[in-house]
């Protein structure tokens, strides 16, 4: 094989790994979330304050990522009807630990979240 078509051969292995990898390890900061509004993505951040809204319609339970509420940078919402989907109450199992969520990012006054309906789209890191 000539080296010039061994080079454009290495070359194009070296791109097609590069892309390949970019895809399966597509995980985003929260900071750049706000750049994929609805899309589906995986999200990676610190869990810096989480709680259930108990007394709020829904009962929501707000995990914020990387900044604790009101300075967020990004929030898991999980509303109340999907708790019992937990082994134990999400702000307990999450507070405090480096977490990956994955699904569609939606925007809720100005800040990027994600609405979690199953614990399969929650990895602890």
């Amino acid at each position: 094989m000539p080296a010039r078509i061994r080079q454009i051969a290495l070359l194009t292995v070296c791109v097609l790994l590069f892309f390949s990898t970019s895809v399966a390890y597509g995980e985003i900061t929260p900071k750049d979330a706000q750049k994929y509004l609805g899309k589906t993505e995986t999200v990676c951040g610190q869990v810096a304050s989480a709680n259930h809204a108990v007394r709020v319609k829904g009962q929501p339970t707000f995990l914020n990522l990387d900044e604790p509420y009101p300075n967020q940078v990004f929030t898991v919402v999980i509303w109340g009807s999907d708790r019992p989907k937990f082994p134990d109450p999400p702000e307990k199992i999450y507070r405090g630990k480096t977490i990956c969520i994955t699904g569609t990012i939606a925007s809720y006054h100005g800040k990027p979240e994600m609405v979690v309906k199953d614990p399969k789209q929650i990895v602890v890191k």
